[in-house]
């Protein structure tokens, strides 16, 4: 008979795995609300089934994937992906208007903070599989191929425990992997990503970004951007590659948008960015959601956000008083 006392000691240690099961989550489902959702769902699932799981023969972390992984499956299953706008339409020229893509189910960016709330299992979150370039990447693949190559690549799962938890037989597993790695070397967002930036490089590099921001300053903006720096702005469509595209769309900003900015920072996708505020009147509304991808040559990528939802993920306030 299950004591009260096994059933409390049994919810605490499936709730050790909250945090990485969140990012597990949402690496396959590319969406923050999905991915708490199924986590929900997979805890639930869990504890109902508590009487059913056998220590001998799986760990319980290993248990708990084969439930979050195949919730995640069955979520997919209408063939739903994630893009960002690189990765759906053709390059556009950073004079074109903005192109609204409101139907699209864009990827979302994970608030660092949902995976730094006090869990201890935070530890095991590989940030750096979390960049928005590898998410991105990971959308072009099938749901099992994206269940595989996480398991195996990121969780590192053998390929026996990837076939236990997905249901495949280890061949199946092997090949789907191979599959998997090649699609995402030729999208250039490999796991092991870019050289390595400090945090303190990183904030000082933000730092500077905002200044030259504030004061409209073109050229110092380009001299903190890689040659190959990509811009995209999901909901808009519009995206382009290179420092003088990147300098021509700021200056049409300033014009457009004026100098009055304020920045609160953030974090997503291990990334540092911030939230704009813009001026308006005696007070600062908020504009956009901005991240930033760096290396040692410089910012490479820029994605820039204007959508409610995920503004609420990340709870910002809409207006600032002065």
């Amino acid at each position: 008979m299950t004591t009260v006392d096994d059933e409390q000691g049994f919810d605490e240690r499936i709730a050790a795995y909250r945090a990485e099961l969140l990012a597990h989550c949402y690496r396959m489902l590319g969406s923050v609300h999905e991915a708490e959702d199924l986590v929900q769902e997979t805890l639930l699932r869990a504890w109902r089934a508590r009487d059913q799981y056998d220590e001998t023969r799986s760990s319980l972390r290993t248990w708990m994937y084969r439930i979050a992984t195949n919730a995640c499956l069955t979520a997919l299953a209408s063939g739903k992906r994630r893009p960002l706008p690189s990765g759906l339409v053709a390059e556009s020229d950073p004079l074109r208007p903005f192109v609204p893509g409101h139907e699209v189910p864009w990827l979302q960016p994970l608030p660092d903070a949902l995976l730094d709330a006090g869990d201890p299992a935070r530890t095991a979150v590989d940030r750096g599989s979390l960049r928005l370039a590898f998410m991105a990447a990971l959308q072009h693949l099938s749901a099992r191929q994206r269940a595989v190559l996480i398991l195996r690549d990121v969780l590192d799962f053998s390929a026996a425990e990837t076939a236990e938890i997905i249901g495949l037989t280890t061949i199946a597993v092997n090949s789907s992997l191979r599959r998997a790695r090649t699609s995402v070397q030729e999208s250039g967002a490999d796991l092991e990503g870019r050289a390595e930036v400090t945090d303190a490089e990183q904030r000082a590099w933000i730092e500077r970004y905002t200044t030259a921001f504030v004061t409209a300053d073109v050229e110092g903006l380009k001299r903190l951007l890689a040659d190959d720096v990509l811009m995209e702005m999901p909901p808009m469509l519009n995206w382009f590659v290179g420092k003088d595209a990147y300098g021509v769309f700021m200056a049409r900003i300033f014009e457009a948008l004026g100098t009055d900015w304020r920045f609160v920072p953030l974090a997503a996708n291990g990334q540092p960015g911030y939230a704009a505020y813009r001026g308006d009147g005696d007070r600062y509304e908020l504009h956009t959601l901005q991240l930033f991808e760096m290396s040692a040559t410089g910012i490479t990528r820029t994605t820039v956000y204007q959508d409610e939802e995920v503004f609420a993920s990340f709870g910002l306030a809409a207006v600032l008083e002065p």
